[in-house]
């Protein structure tokens, strides 16, 4: 009898400090986020503001105390802004390196593949760039959440605006063929048909296009007031300086998508980006003392401005820290529950992540090139710019 007392005493013991080890080792551990964006290719320079902005913010989180006493550890993999790709490198995240939560997706096509291997995995996802407005509308997920404004958002501001600038304007589209060049096409036209401008014609050229002079033809035929366009990157540069060299921006206002212009392309484009306007979420003339502070400490760490992507990742990891120790853990569905309707300060103010379909609300912007730097022109405040939820996903 004492011996069987003694072995269960001392198994009780074992189980305790067991538990008690595990308990400690799950506090130690770091909080793993993994990082799938584009570090090569058309879209290198929007991955690149990317990993800026979420190094900034795990550097700043991990000297604070990390979050609930545990440090971040971003792991990057690298989607070449290919859907294909984007799945199997964070299956990789998923499986193999088993990190907590998921961010990066710069591609919107590899946002939506994403959400569902997001689902299947019972992790959760963030994007801080992809503007297709399926991704919180039909397309939506219950474990993707979007940080950034969709494309819905920045069209109502930049339409507001371009129905004071040009009245009436014949608009020619000409955007990416894929899902977020489409969906960013349609989502301006329709703004910008509400206020009064007209639709002279639209064309969707590949991603990664080196010549965009087979399309001026149409574009002269209609001529047009304005042009929109939602290519980024790379392809950004090369479509406005063809524009240029074929004398096409004389008589012409060029306007676009968030990306299209930004601190990464616009020494790229030189004089060709003149006078180029945007809806945006962010720009680094925000005159707040969080966005100053920000600002600085970008510049400080990478030598660069920021731009919309590099604040809107930024912001992504305090989100994820909030909803955190909200949840008083890391498992998926409390986090998600923490997310919905989360209110947190980023360096654009405070922003809300809508609950019923997981899209951020915030403030937007009109944005102009003028000598090379981005005007802030215009604004919109945030309930007026994003428009109804429909998501019926849950």
């Amino acid at each position: 009898m004492k011996t069987t007392g003694f072995l269960a005493a001392a198994l009780g013991g074992l189980l305790a400090a067991t538990a008690l080890t595990s308990g400690a080792l799950a506090q130690s551990t770091p909080i793993k986020i993994g990082v799938v964006t584009p570090l090569s290719g058309t879209y290198t320079p929007i991955g690149q503001q990317v990993r800026w902005g979420l190094e900034l913010a795990a550097k700043e989180i991990n000297a604070a105390g990390g979050i609930a006493g545990r440090q971040v550890n971003l792991i990057f993999e690298d989607e070449e802004a290919n859907p294909s790709v984007a799945v199997q490198k964070a299956e990789k995240l998923f499986q193999v390196e088993k990190v907590d939560f998921l961010a990066g997706t710069v591609n919107s096509g590899s946002t939506l593949a994403v959400a569902q291997l997001a689902e299947r995995n019972n992790k959760l996802a963030a994007t801080t760039v992809s503007f297709a407005d399926s991704i919180t509308t039909d397309k939506c997920s219950p474990n993707m959440f979007r940080v950034n404004a969709r494309a819905e958002q920045q069209s109502v501001a930049l339409a507001a605006w371009l129905a004071k600038e040009k009245p009436n304007a014949k608009v020619y589209y000409l955007g990416p063929d894929y899902e977020m060049g489409r969906s960013t096409v349609a989502a301006f036209k329709s703004s910008a048909e509400k206020t009064g401008s007209a639709t002279g014609g639209e064309v969707f050229a590949p991603l990664d296009s080196k010549d965009y002079t087979q399309y001026f033809g149409q574009i002269r035929a209609t001529r047009p007031q304005v042009l929109y366009t939602s290519v980024a990157g790379n392809d950004t540069v090369r479509l406005l300086t063809q524009l240029q060299d074929f004398g096409l921006l004389t008589n012409l206002t060029v306007v676009g998508a968030s990306g299209t212009v930004t601190s990464q392309n616009i020494g790229a484009i030189g004089a060709a980006a003149e006078g180029f306007a945007t809806g945006v979420g962010y720009s680094p003339q925000i005159d707040s003392p969080e966005n100053k502070k920000f600002v600085a400490a970008f510049r400080d760490a990478t030598k660069a401005d920021p731009d919309l992507y590099g604040a809107d990742s930024y912001g992504l990891l305090f989100a994820y820290k909030a909803a955190v120790e909200k949840a008083g853990s890391t498992e998926t569905d409390k986090v998600r529950e923490a997310l919905r309707g989360l209110t947190w300060q980023t360096p654009q103010g405070a922003k809300t992540i809508r609950a019923g379909d997981h899209q951020a609300m915030q403030p937007m912007y009109v944005v102009r090139v003028t000598k090379g730097k981005f005007d802030i022109i215009d604004s919109v405040a945030s309930d007026k710019a994003i428009g109804p939820d429909a998501c019926t996903r849950f």
